[in-house]
């Protein structure tokens, strides 16, 4: 009969595909992690893994079992938990995949949150990797991921958190602060613009203004909002941002753009492994009343 340590392994071989990667993962040693697949061989009487240049990859047994394998570990996984929730005396560990944006906006608040309620909780963000995402999520690697509804794969749960809408923000002493910000106006001045991607000198306001037959000078390219402050106040430049980042913001000042933009939605994903976990929910529901209080 196998032991559940066993089952662990194999799901974790499935996942990496690589023996030592895969050891790392279940804090084990390598040889522990090579007996326990030739233990696992013997039992299934098949290979389960051929090596190849490139690592090791499942025979056609071992792709069959990973599915059923995954909601077995997941049912023991519910089955061994408390059926009571504590956040007060909870310990445990949740990863978070965010934008920048997502981080300073939502993750900043609801870490705040969840020091007061859940000290026991320890929290680890992490890029948003859009074309691993399902997976990550499947695997555990990521407990939580915040998207928009355009970027969520269909398979996963969703929460609608908060409407988001864009304005402009300059210096205080801006050479075009005391003036009121025309299309004119604006069109003529020196941008600066978030490109996610990077390398991009176009955007959502670009797009906006192209509906017009307008058209802006983007001079700047980042990619990461998280700059973006430092360098509006030793510059020129404006920029048009989420309002979620205008805000609070020393030395800067906050004006309505001359033209529609369209916003955006911020929505929470997760896994059906965790849909039904109490710690999980608990902690989805403080990120939603983060999201809804802001």
């Amino acid at each position: 009969m196998l032991d559940l340590n066993l089952l662990r392994a194999l799901d974790a071989l499935l996942d990496e595909r690589n023996v030592t990667r895969a050891a790392q993962r279940l804090s084990l040693t390598q040889p522990a992690v090579s007996a326990m697949l030739t233990r696992l061989r013997e039992s299934f009487d098949d290979p389960l893994f051929v090596r190849t240049q490139r690592g090791i990859v499942p025979t056609e047994r071992a792709l069959q079992l990973a599915v059923p394998l995954k909601q077995v570990l997941s049912d023991i996984e519910q089955m061994m938990q408390p059926q009571a929730f504590v956040p007060e005396t909870a310990e445990l560990t949740f990863t978070i995949a965010s934008t920048d944006y997502a981080l300073r906006a939502l993750v900043v608040p609801f870490l705040a949150r969840l020091r007061e309620t859940a000290p026991g909780i320890r929290a680890v963000v992490v890029p948003v990797q859009h074309e691993r995402l399902s997976a990550q999520l499947e695997s555990g690697n990521v407990d939580i991921a915040l998207i928009t509804p355009e970027t969520t794969p269909a398979d996963l749960h969703a929460r609608h958190l908060f409407e988001e809408r864009y304005v402009c923000v300059m210096r205080t002493d801006h050479p075009a602060a005391a003036q009121p910000l025309t299309l004119e106006r604006f069109c003529t001045l020196d941008h600066a613009l978030v490109s996610y991607t990077g390398g991009s000198l176009r955007g959502v306001t670009d797009e906006a203004l192209a509906r017009i037959g307008r058209s802006r000078r983007v001079t700047v390219s980042v990619n990461s909002f998280l700059v973006l402050p430092e360098i509006l106040s030793t510059s020129d430049l404006i920029a048009v941002v989420p309002s979620r980042l205008a805000h609070g913001l020393q030395g800067l000042k906050i004006v309505e753009p001359p033209l529609a933009i369209p916003g955006f939605t911020k929505t929470m994903v997760w896994h059906e492994r965790t849909h039904r976990a109490p710690a999980h929910r608990w902690v989805r529901e403080v990120m939603g009343e983060t999201g809804a209080g802001m």
